[in-house]
């Protein structure tokens, strides 16, 4: 198993290469407005799972990125093979974060209740 130190700073080298990876690599327009918010390695680093977020609220959008993403998961670690000097890429998740979408809706809720002061 390995240490906490080290599984953060393999999760921060996924989550720059893999932003860079979506920026620069991979031309599937479904993942051209994907920002990677975090990324969570597994105690024996088999595992990343990878937060993301998308501008667009719309259920087909969000089907559409997360076919996207699910399409290109094997470039995307065999570039990671090809960039981190680890002995085994860890399975990668790509999961949506709705942490933005959640303050939103905070937001929203507040000001509500402003407005009827």
């Amino acid at each position: 198993m390995a240490n906490a130190q080290r599984a953060g700073r393999l999760a921060q080298e996924i989550q720059r290469e893999v932003s860079d990876l979506l920026l620069k690599r991979i031309n599937d327009p479904r993942v051209q407005d994907v920002t990677i918010t975090s990324v969570e390695v597994s105690g024996d680093l088999q595992i990343a799972k990878i937060y993301y977020s998308i501008l667009s609220d719309k259920a087909s959008d969000r089907q559409k990125v997360a076919a996207g993403l699910e399409a290109a998961t094997g470039l995307i670690r065999r570039e990671l093979g090809h960039q981190l000097t680890i002995y085994k890429i860890p399975e990668l998740h790509f999961i949506l974060d709705n942490s933005i979408q959640y303050g939103d809706h905070i937001e929203d809720l507040i000001r509500k209740l402003h407005q009827s002061d």
